[in-house]
């Protein structure tokens, strides 16, 4: 007869969610951005999205079957994600060949080798990212152009890479394209407001919280804001316009949103994750502003996943009855 004091190990809070259903959540907030994308650069956008997702599930079967040689882990859509978060990284041009390099990448090195999901330190899909930037830089950097009379002095350049180079003076830039997606980028870059949609969608599901991605770009605000404020010349119109710009351009919403947050490469106490998005907010504006290139979010976010370790060690809870 079995003894029915035994008690398991912890957790034993229950919940409706699963791998499986978090991750599908993920791709359901994604689907908006998909779409706008598509329907700014053409079907290759499609393209792109399922070379990626069909890549990373097969590199993941592959290995867990013939190196693991495990259950197979394909069913719980984390393969899913890191494919469409991946593909969101790139441009709708790159070829079909670098974009299965990437998804090696971001699965065999990123993920696998620390034994699959859960155990990766770094995001693997901004690992791929990262690899291919540094590999493949003209194919990484060449974005369509698009079809937008305000936005004719990027010539095919994204936002960020025209105001770093001052061929355009973020001011320039009309807000709402940057909302709506009208600009050249990659995938994931050029749908705030679809992005945003995503953001309600994850925070009603309940899959992450506000702390990450608000405290990441409130960083990247006040920064910016600091930044604009000390700008010799600076009005009151340029001071605003500048935070919102950088908030809005390039992988800000993306990053903070759908990456920073990831459970496996983020701290686990809200105090850890407050520390981490400020990290992650700052490394992002000195990349931007100083640095050789101009986004900075997949390199902040990578260095920050470096660091979760020491603030998991350093930043706990107290312990149940402790005063």
């Amino acid at each position: 007869m079995a003894n029915k004091l035994i008690v398991s190990p912890s957790p034993h809070v229950q919940s409706a969610q699963s791998t499986a259903s978090i991750m599908r959540d993920v791709v359901i907030a994604l689907i908006p951005a998909l779409i706008v994308s598509t329907i700014v650069f053409g079907v290759n956008v499609l393209m792109v999205t399922a070379i990626s997702v069909a890549s990373c599930v097969l590199f993941e079967y592959l290995i867990q079957k013939l190196m693991v040689k495990g259950p197979s882990t394909i069913g719980n859509w984390s393969a899913v994600v890191t494919g469409v978060l991946l593909a969101f990284n790139l441009p709708s041009t790159i070829p079909w060949w670098i974009i299965v390099i990437g998804a090696f990448v971001a699965i065999g090195v990123a993920k696998m080798t620390f034994g699959g999901l859960g155990k990766n330190p770094f995001n693997p899909a901004l690992v791929g990212r990262v690899f291919l930037l540094i590999a493949y830089p003209v194919q990484m950097t060449k974005f369509p152009a698009v079809e937008n009379p305000a936005l004719d002095a990027l010539s095919g350049a994204t936002p960020l890479a025209a105001v770093k180079a001052s061929t355009v003076g973020a001011g320039a830039l009309p807000m709402q394209d940057l909302l709506l997606g009208n600009m050249p980028g990659s995938l994931g870059e050029v749908a705030a407001v679809a992005l945003l949609i995503g953001f309600v969608y994850l925070l009603v599901r309940k899959v992450i919280t506000w702390h990450i991605p608000v405290t990441v770009l409130g960083t990247m605000a006040l920064f910016a804001f600091v930044v604009a404020a000390t700008s010799e010349g600076a009005d009151v119109t340029y001071m605003w316009q500048f935070p919102l710009f950088h908030v809005l351009a390039g992988g800000a919403l993306l990053g903070s949103i759908f990456m920073a947050t990831d459970y496996a490469t983020s701290p686990m106490t809200v105090k850890g994750q407050v520390i981490f998005a400020v990290g992650i907010g700052a490394i992002t504006m000195c990349i931007r502003l100083w640095g050789a290139y101009p986004e900075g979010m997949s390199f902040a976010i990578l260095i920050m996943n470096a660091v979760v370790p020491l603030i998991n060690k350093y930043i706990k809870p107290k312990r149940f009855g402790v005063k």
